[in-house]
């Protein structure tokens, strides 16, 4: 039992495809209604290898030029965007920047058309998402931040023992990780506020990951994960957790597990 690695490439590959089937197509198609005609720069935060780009790219007009910028040089030589087009087939320009959110301009943003991120904010902290708003509205650039989780999961059958594993894991993605309060669960909300806070106009659509039969290699890292940070958070669920592992393998051998773990888009723009 581990506690769940996010930004690792084998868990960003496992999870590939259930985040392209959750992300909101209405938000994205929004966003680009919001593009000027001609070329745009898109920023993104937090790229790892790309995963955000691949979807997003076919479904908005270009030509493109992205920015990349991620605080791991180590992920980020493992992108992946080579056969990646705009919607017309154009390829897309790339450029890499290495920078860490906390050391994020005001000015970062200038002259670009879009700021995107997925299953970034619930990793940042108050403060950090605070400075993405202040750089977005400061270049009036809209922004549609994907896969933020909200803290709720269904497990079917149900066990017993969800809600306390649950409520742990909430525990841990809210915790003080070396004196950094990290948002999680809240992070969808706490990015809203902010803008509106700015005046500015917010648009928020589910975007749920539905596990089940098909997904088992998914849902058993997912399943380690969730469980091994619930238990890092509280020690004293160790041993019933361990059993709770052998119930829930069980299910996933018999094809019988079904997950579902909520996370929530948000785009937001300027009025």
């Amino acid at each position: 039992m581990s506690s769940l690695s996010t930004t690792t490439p084998s868990w960003l590959a496992l999870r590939a495809s259930a985040d392209d089937t959750a992300r909101s197509t209405e938000l994205a198609a929004q966003l680009a209604r919001l593009f000027p005609l001609g070329p745009v720069v898109l920023h993104d935060l937090g790229t790892g290898t790309g995963g955000m780009i691949r979807w997003l790219a076919p479904r908005l007009p270009g030509p493109q030029e992205w920015v990349l910028r991620d605080g791991d040089p180590a992920i980020l030589d493992h992108l992946d965007l080579d056969a990646v087009t705009d919607d017309a087939g154009r390829p897309i320009r790339v450029t890499a920047l290495v920078e860490a959110l906390e050391t994020l301009e005001l000015r970062a943003f200038d002259g670009a058309s879009a700021v995107t991120a997925s299953a970034l904010l619930d990793v940042v902290t108050r403060e950090e998402a605070a400075r993405i708003v202040r750089a977005c509205v400061e270049a009036r650039v809209p922004a549609l931040f994907s896969l933020s989780v909200t803290g709720a999961v269904v497990l079917d059958p149900p066990d017993a023992l969800d809600a306390a594993i649950g409520d742990a894991f909430n525990a841990h993605q809210r915790r003080d990780a070396e004196g950094r309060r990290l948002l999680g669960p809240d992070a969808a909300s706490v990015l809203t506020r902010l803008f509106s806070d700015a005046g500015w106009r917010t648009r928020t659509a589910s975007a749920p990951w539905h596990l089940g039969a098909a997904d088992t290699p998914l849902t058993a890292a997912w399943l380690d994960g969730w469980v091994g940070a619930a238990v890092e958070q509280r020690p004293e669920l160790a041993d019933e957790a361990e059993a709770y592992l052998v119930r829930r393998a069980a299910h996933l051998a018999e094809g019988a597990l079904r997950v579902t773990v909520s996370h929530q888009d948000v785009l937001a723009w300027p009025r």
